[in-house]
Formats: structure tokens, C-alpha cells, sequence
């Protein structure tokens, strides 16, 4: 499972850091300014989910994330011609790394040995905290917050997640059928413009 875990919280960071990276972009900061909020977007949810498990932050014990952000800075230079043409290429790696930090939160709350309950949680924080500090750096209103379904995408990737496990289906059967239901959930809530009701003012006499 760690060796799993690993993997996944390196394509997350990877995803992630491109999706920051392509705002930070468009708002035309520089390439520092780039790097910082792809690395917040990256890190952000994994660093509040290990502060609130107790644990150091996985970045923390690895120089490799801040490496791979580094990677994705120099993708999104080289290949800037081609990513501006690809119009939705930042909600494609929004998308995956969602997804992928997702399962990455819940393997390692589950590995600590704390519940499910929690694990589901934590998978969520680490989803969709990363895209909250990226859209605060940005002066944007956080996604989570105003737009489609997202942070419900990520409970019942949880959810579909713990059932697996329920059913004692294998690790990485598991990891792909719980990646396909948060990547699904949230491409269709984006296509059909499906979100939760927004809270309205009574009007005032």
C-alpha cells in the first residue's frame, strides 16, 4: 500500500501543480509566482491532512514533490503554445489530481489505523483544500464553495472506496474504481452543470 500510495501522491502532485501552475498563468503572474501556487495547490491538502493526523508533512520527507512541481513549471513553459490551445487543460488536471489526492488521503488516514469515517475526511480535505488555497492566492472565490459538484465528489469516491474494501476487493481494483467514480462525478457535474443549491437571502420586508 505505501509503495501504491507513493505513486499516486506523485501523479497527484503532478496534476495539481499543472492545474495551479495554468491560473497562476492565466492571472500572468511569474514563473516564481507560478511555482508557488502550483506547489500550494500540490502540497496544500496533503500538508493540512498530515498536521491534523498527527504526522509530518509527506513533502517534508521527500524532496521529490518539489521537484515534480518544479517539472510541471518547465512543462507548462516549454509547451506553453500547446497548453493556451487546450482550453480546458487546467480543469483536466483540477480533475485528476482531485481524484488521485482523494485515494491518496484515505490510504494513508487508513494506514495511521484510524476509522473509515475519518479516512473519508481526510480524503476530501486532501482532494479539495489544495484547489482552496490556489484560488485564495489567485483572488479567486474558491471552486469548492460556488461552482459544480467537487468536494461531494470526493465523499463518495470515499464512500465507493470503503464499500470496496467491505467487499475485500483488491488494493488496486479498488484504487482505479474509486478514481473512475470522483473523475466521472465530477466531469459530468461540469458537463450537465449539476451542483447543490445555493443558499439564498430571505427577502427582506
Amino acid at each position: 500500500m505505501v509503495s501504491l500510495q507513493t505513486i499516486i501522491e506523485f501523479l497527484g502532485t503532478f496534476a495539481f501543480a499543472i492545474s495551479g501552475i495554468r491560473w497562476a498563468a492565466f492571472k500572468k503572474f511569474d514563473w516564481f509566482g507560478g511555482y508557488v501556487v502550483g506547489l500550494a495547490t500540490a502540497i496544500g491538502g496533503g500538508t493540512i491532512r498530515d498536521v491534523m493526523l498527527g504526522l509530518p508533512p509527506f513533502w517534508m520527507t521527500n524532496s521529490i514533490y518539489l521537484v515534480c512541481t518544479a517539472m510541471a513549471l518547465i512543462l507548462v513553459i516549454v509547451l506553453k503554445d500547446v497548453i493556451s490551445r487546450l482550453s480546458n487543460t487546467w480543469f483536466i488536471f483540477d480533475t485528476l489530481g482531485l481524484a488521485l489526492f482523494t485515494i491518496a488521503g484515505i490510504q494513508k488516514t487508513v494506514y495511521a489505523g484510524f476509522p473509515f469515517w475519518v479516512a473519508i475526511v481526510m480524503g476530501c480535505i486532501t482532494g479539495a483544500a489544495g484547489g482552496v488555497i490556489r484560488d485564495v492566492l489567485i483572488n479567486e472565490v474558491p471552486v469548492i464553495f460556488r461552482k459544480e459538484i467537487y468536494a461531494m465528489a470526493c465523499i463518495l469516491g470515499g464512500l465507493i472506496y470503503y464499500v470496496c474494501t467491505l467487499l475485500q476487493i483488491n488494493v488496486e481494483i479498488t484504487v482505479l474504481i474509486s478514481f473512475m467514480s470522483v473523475v466521472t462525478v465530477r466531469l459530468l457535474a461540469v458537463k450537465y452543470h449539476i451542483s447543490l443549491p445555493h443558499l439564498t437571502e430571505e427577502n427582506k420586508q
